[in-house]
């Protein structure tokens, strides 16, 4: 099973982090107790660029879950075809090559869901197995190419595709000023990943690009934590969930986590070569290194995602591999582990070989 290749895309509407802040603090007049607050942790968020999927000035006229769902599948279907057809193109393949797709989003709803629009738009084969994953956030990236190698290693002369579109823009709240929507409208933003992902016996798992194996996968519940991370779904859509507790939950479990994940695979942290993790935020990307002892540097292509697009919540993981890939491939027979955390608390590990 290897990774054959990702595909990214973005909406076009691109901002500096401080003029997101000014358009909210004039939105938000007279809501604000202190705008000062909005400016500081938009500040701390570690993000100077976002784009986002409508101009600024559009987002008010955007009022209750039905307006902005529908603005969201729109969306979510464009962008999607966009980044689909960059990661086939990078693979040399087309849709007609690809046997499943699995779909991961947290940010809107769709029946039929975006993965069955796309088969409209491009041509998939009507065979295509279909997985829509929803509510597994930040995480789904990391999940869902674990959930899409099970499937190769199942098939392993098919190819599957992971799509994530992530539109966080469109989860902001007017009537929510609590500081875990300010952070929020600071730190989310808009993309698409997809990743290509083949089985062992695949033509292009064969080939002699540079993608990398995936020996080992892991998904690990912590329990009693749903209060951490998520969303409660109302008349006006999704109103963030995010508890200061989030840095404290990573602490507490991930050295272990990871420890234990690659002992029963025969190695230890000493064996690992690179880390490619979701850009969570700041101080969830403090709290990895601090754990895992990291060296310098170790997470800088995540902190420059962070800094250049944002936390793209499930697609932010995938970002972050397309850099790797594209830029910065490991060297054969070195080992990454690709990881993400969200909500449940959960977390996942994909363990690589280039």
């Amino acid at each position: 099973m290897r990774i054959s290749s990702v595909g990214t895309a973005y909406p076009p509407n691109r901002y500096p982090q401080a003029e997101i802040t000014q358009a909210l603090a004039k939105r938000w007049e007279g809501k604000l107790e202190e705008p000062r607050i909005l400016n500081r942790l938009h500040a701390n968020c570690g993000v100077d660029f976002r784009n986002l999927v409508f101009p600024l000035d559009v987002y008010p006229s955007l009022i209750g879950f039905g307006a902005t769902n529908t603005a969201w599948i729109k969306a979510a279907v464009e962008l999607g075809e966009l980044a689909v057809t960059r990661a086939l193109d990078r693979a040399g393949i087309t849709a007609a090559d690809i046997s499943a797709i699995f779909f991961a989003s947290v940010t809107g709803i769709a029946s039929p869901t975006i993965d069955a629009r796309l088969i409209n738009r491009l041509p998939f084969p009507v065979t295509v197995k279909r997985t829509p994953i929803f509510g597994l956030g930040c995480v789904a990236g990391a999940a869902g190419i674990a959930r899409a190698s099970d499937y190769v290693r199942a098939f392993p002369d098919q190819n599957a595709l992971l799509l994530s579109v992530e539109l966080c823009s469109l989860t902001w709240q007017d009537d929510d000023q609590s500081i875990a929507n300010l952070i929020s409208t600071g730190l989310f933003a808009d993309g698409a990943a997809a990743v290509v992902v083949s089985g062992s016996d695949s033509a292009l798992a064969a080939s002699t690009q540079p993608g990398p194996r995936i020996l080992a996968t892991r998904s690990t519940f912590y329990r009693d934590t749903e209060y951490v991370m998520g969303w409660t779904i109302g008349d006006l859509g999704f109103k963030i969930v995010l508890s200061p507790d989030v840095p404290k939950v990573v602490t507490d479990n991930f050295l272990a986590n990871v420890q234990g994940f690659l002992s029963d695979n025969g190695l230890t942290l000493s064996d690992i070569s690179s880390y490619i993790f979701h850009s969570g935020g700041p101080k969830v990307l403090e709290a990895m290194e601090t754990s895992l002892s990291l060296p310098p540097n170790a997470l800088a292509p995540s902190w420059k995602s962070l800094s250049e697009v944002g936390n793209l919540s499930a697609a932010s993981v995938l970002a972050v591999l397309e850099d790797y890939l594209v830029n910065n491939p490991g060297t054969p027979g070195t080992y990454s582990i690709l990881a993400a955390m969200g909500p449940a608390f959960c977390s996942e590990l994909v363990l690589l070989r280039w």
